[in-house]
C-alpha cells in the first residue's frame, strides 16, 4: 500500500462545470468551471502557499522542529499553518483581528495554535492589518527561534499558484478564456496570471474584490468579511497584472453563497460567493462559447453563524434568505 501523509493531499483538487448556475445552452455556449480549493485537506486555497513556504523554509534552515511561526492571517492561512506546524512538531502563533470567525479560531486551537488577539485597529490608517503585523514584530523579538512566513511578500505564495492551481487548470481543459478569482494578498491571482503568460495563454484574469477595500483604487469603508479585499494595498497587487476587477456587495456575496448550496450543492465561503456573482455580472458582456473558470477559495463551514444564519443575515443586511431553491 503506497501510504502519503495527509497534507501530501494538498492540491490536484476538483474541476467541476456549474451547469445548474451557468448552463451552456441556455448561455450562448459559455461554459463555467469551479477549481474547487475548498478541497484542499484543511478546506482552503491557502494550503497551497502555507505547504511551500513551510516546507522551502526547512529546506533553507530557516526552521526546524522546535521553532515558533508567527503569521498574521484572517483565518485560512491560519488554519493551514496550524495544521502545518503540528504536523512538523513546530509551534504557531496566530495574529487575528475581530474579523475571524469563531469556527475558524476553533480550528486553530484544535491543532494547537496560540492566539493573539488584536482588538484595535491601527492609529493611523483604521485598518487592523498594520496593527496585526506589528504584534507579530513584537512576538518575533520575544520568541527566540521565531520565523515569520510573510504571506503578503513571500514569492513561495504566487509561487504555489504558478506551479499548482494555475498549472492544473491548464493541464485539465488546455485554454481557458476567463480566470475569476478572488484577491487579498493577491498571491493565487498573480500566481495564476504569470503562470499564463509565460505559457503563451491569452487567459483573461478577472480579480474579484470586496466593496470597501482599495487593492485596486476602491473606497475604503466597513467589510465584514475576511479573506477578500484589503485597507491597504499588498505588495503583490502594486504592480498590474490582472485585465479587470469586479467589486462586489457582501449581500450580493452572501446570495450567492446560497445559490451555489442551492443549486450546485457546494457550500463556500464569501470570497466564493463574490467570485460567482462576478462571474453572474460579467457574463452579458462575455462574447458566445467562451470558457471560464472561478476559483471556489475555501468552505462555508467557517461562515455558519454569519453567511449561513438566516437570524445574523436578516440582523445585519436585512435580508430574507428562503429555504431551498428559493432563497
Amino acid at each position: 500500500m503506497n501510504r502519503r501523509p495527509f497534507l501530501a493531499e494538498i492540491g490536484n483538487t476538483p474541476l467541476v462545470q456549474l451547469d445548474r448556475l451557468f448552463p451552456s445552452d441556455g448561455h450562448r455556449g459559455i461554459q463555467v468551471y469551479a477549481k474547487l480549493e475548498l478541497m484542499n485537506p484543511n478546506g482552503s486555497a491557502k494550503d497551497r502557499p502555507a505547504i511551500r513556504i513551510i516546507q522551502e523554509a526547512l529546506k533553507s534552515g530557516l526552521i526546524a522542529p522546535g521553532s515558533v511561526v508567527i503569521e498574521s492571517s484572517s483565518g485560512n492561512m491560519a488554519i493551514s499553518l496550524a495544521a502545518i506546524c503540528s504536523y512538523y512538531g513546530m509551534r504557531f502563533i496566530s495574529v487575528i483581528d475581530p474579523k475571524t470567525s469563531p469556527q475558524s479560531i476553533r480550528i486553530m486551537k484544535a491543532y494547537g495554535a496560540q492566539i493573539e488577539y488584536v482588538a484595535e485597529p491601527d492609529k493611523a490608517t483604521g485598518e487592523f492589518l498594520p496593527a496585526r503585523l506589528a504584534r507579530v514584530q513584537e512576538l518575533l523579538a520575544a520568541n527566540p527561534n521565531s520565523y515569520w512566513p510573510n504571506q503578503y511578500e513571500n514569492e513561495h505564495n504566487y509561487m504555489s499558484h504558478y506551479e499548482g492551481t494555475m498549472r492544473e487548470i491548464a493541464q485539465e481543459l488546455g485554454s481557458i478564456d476567463y480566470l475569476f478569482g478572488g484577491v487579498s494578498t493577491c498571491g493565487t491571482m498573480l500566481g495564476s496570471a504569470k503562470y499564463a503568460r509565460e505559457h503563451g495563454m491569452t487567459t483573461k484574469l478577472v480579480g474579484v474584490d470586496a466593496v470597501g477595500s482599495v487593492i485596486f483604487g476602491g473606497q475604503k469603508s466597513g467589510r465584514r468579511f475576511p479573506g477578500l479585499g484589503a485597507g491597504i494595498v499588498p505588495p503583490f497587487a502594486r504592480v498590474p497584472f490582472l485585465d479587470e476587477v469586479v467589486h462586489i456587495r457582501e449581500a450580493d456575496m452572501i446570495r450567492e453563497c446560497h445559490e451555489l448550496a442551492n443549486q450546485e450543492a457546494i457550500v463556500a465561503g464569501p470570497s466564493s460567493g463574490a467570485v460567482i456573482a462576478a462571474v453572474k455580472r460579467s457574463l452579458p458582456a462575455l462574447p458566445d462559447g467562451v470558457r471560464c473558470v472561478a476559483i471556489i477559495h475555501d468552505r462555508g463551514e467557517r461562515y455558519l453563524e454569519t453567511v449561513y444564519s438566516r437570524d445574523w443575515v436578516k440582523e445585519h443586511f436585512g435580508i430574507e434568505l428562503q429555504s431551498g431553491r428559493n432563497c
